[in-house]
């Protein structure tokens, strides 16, 4: 059973009852933040649902973006996440002026809606020809002119203004603290493997934020302790398996929030088949790991059972007790939210910072998250035989 209370908090349209929710006991508690840029903004929605419900998660695992939002979650005090969060993002999708009173009278429009794809790709093209304050400005001369090797030559953007922003938003003896657990992903340029930096196992600074986003051609290889690292997303778009993968296995109830949708419909046109391309690119992969998960599961389950029918004195050996604990059940449950496009969203979508995408995107991952608490029995844990089970609101029936 859970125990709810119902709280009132400010929305856009005048104040809400939100219910407190008691989650079942799990010894981690993980928010799991996918890549994809502009489209990030939907997480810190999430986020905000999460908050507002009392949900505290005490493990933010991220690649690129996500990393960004978990950098400014665990780094700011717990009253101050969401407030963080929308500084952080009111920043980075600042408008120039001229270009601001274009944003408003288009959104004005009565047929405002048929423009909106005309609108986000003129936010995309000035992301791309300005940069975005607080984020990445663009390189003068570009790359290609640049008369000197490194930074200069081998990417269009200087992340410098990424620095300052996280250092001034983000509390990092607050990151370091172990209240919550940061496992941030990105690729090292030199070997190509995955690697995680993780508050676990070091002291996280800014740069293994940034080299978690730098995703090439568009912004530098950020070193860190004489190696260099682009995105985490060139290889894996999501941190899930580590957070499932991790030893010992504990009890996880696991919020996986995705950007792209592997899913979708069959393009019409060459700019559709752009942004199809990325979306089946960045997408997670995350049915093919809980697919695994569910098969060592059922490896574990049928050791359990065979060792039902051991000899008493074997079951004692200290080789068996160790399968025993191997094969010891732990439950999981992983609650997943994907960010569902907008049709006048087209493969400029993770570069449209515009203010109204962006406040869009985060009230989308508002009500997605609204939607899966209202019944709070999705959080219920696994019954003992099954030990993992998932949950998404835009492909399960009313659990019953």
């Amino acid at each position: 059973m859970h125990n709810l209370k119902r709280t009132r908090v400010a929305a856009a349209t005048g104040q809400i009852d939100v219910q407190q929710i008691d989650v079942p006991h799990y010894d981690v508690i993980a928010l799991v933040l996918q890549g994809g840029g502009a489209l990030g903004a939907y997480q810190a929605g999430v986020y905000e649902g999460l908050h507002e419900a009392g949900i505290r998660p005490n493990w933010l695992a991220g690649i690129s973006i996500g990393a960004l939002n978990a950098a400014v979650i665990a780094g700011s005090p717990e009253a101050q996440r969401v407030d963080r969060l929308r500084e952080f993002w009111e920043t980075i999708c600042t408008v120039p002026v001229d270009w601001a009173t274009n944003e408003s009278l288009t959104g004005a429009l009565p047929f405002a809606l048929d423009l909106r794809s005309a609108h986000n790709t003129t936010a995309a093209m000035r992301a791309l020809l300005m940069g975005q304050r607080g984020f990445f400005k663009p390189r003068f001369p570009p790359p290609f002119m640049s008369l000197f090797s490194g930074d200069s030559a081998t990417s269009f953007y200087d992340t410098t203004p990424l620095r300052d922003t996280l250092e001034r938003l983000v509390d990092f003896d607050r990151l370091n603290s172990g209240d919550v657990r940061v496992s941030v992903g990105a690729v090292n340029v030199r070997s190509g493997n995955l690697v995680y930096f993780d508050t676990a196992e070091r002291w996280l600074r800014p740069e293994h934020f940034m080299a978690s986003g730098a995703l090439p051609p568009g912004f530098p290889a950020i070193e860190i302790d004489g190696e260099y690292y682009w995105d985490g997303g060139m290889v894996s778009n999501t941190p899930l398996s580590r957070v499932l993968s991790s030893e010992p296995r504990r009890d996880t109830l696991t919020f996986q929030v995705d950007l792209w949708s592997a899913k979708g419909r069959l393009p019409s046109d060459l700019q559709d088949v752009a942004s199809r391309q990325k979306d089946i690119q960045y997408s997670s992969r995350t049915r093919a790991i809980t697919n695994h998960m569910l098969q060592m599961q059922k490896m574990r389950q049928a050791l359990l059972d065979l060792m039902e029918h051991l000899p008493k004195e074997v079951k004692n050996d200290e080789h068996v007790r160790a399968i025993a604990d191997m094969a010891r059940h732990r439950a999981h449950n992983i609650v997943h939210l994907i960010y569902q496009s907008k049709t006048f969203e087209g493969h400029s979508k993770d570069y449209e910072f515009g203010p109204a995408a962006m406040r869009e995107h985060w009230q989308s991952g508002l009500d997605d998250i609204r939607r899966t608490l209202a019944d709070p029995r999705r959080l219920n844990r696994p019954a003992a035989e099954l030990g993992f089970v998932t949950h998404d609101v835009h492909r399960e029936s009313p659990v019953s």
